[in-house]
């Protein structure tokens, strides 16, 4: 059994202001064939604009208010809300309220550096 808790693992910190807990996949252990995270955005910040030329990645929204692009169309996300991303589409997501945004993100297969490619 494998169990974390955001409060109890290590954040990774991007220079962007994306806060990152590593809750399960290949570098957290417990899987993997997914990976599962917990996002923290502050007011003001956001994700760099990316895509995953393999792995389909899903945002749930815990808290906050996201601004959300994928593939140049844009939206709102709120608590509850949750938005499927497939591979090779191209997106990014900020923090589009006053309180910190809080999401879930789940890729298909697990999530690694070297499937993430940068826009910016």
């Amino acid at each position: 059994m494998h169990i974390q808790n955001a409060r109890s693992v290590p954040a990774l910190e991007s220079p962007h202001g994306e806060i990152v807990y590593e809750l399960a996949g290949e570098s957290a252990g417990g899987t993997g064939a997914h990976s599962v995270a917990q996002i923290r955005i502050p007011p003001g910040k956001a994700s760099r604009r990316h895509y995953h030329p393999v792995a389909e990645e899903s945002y749930v929204i815990l808290q906050g208010v996201a601004g959300i692009e994928i593939d140049g169309a844009g939206t709102v996300l709120r608590p509850g809300d949750a938005v499927a991303i497939p591979p090779n589409a191209v997106h990014q997501i900020w923090n589009a309220g006053e309180a910190d945004l809080v999401f879930v993100a789940v890729c298909v297969p697990a999530w690694t550096p070297d499937n993430s490619i940068y826009l910016d």
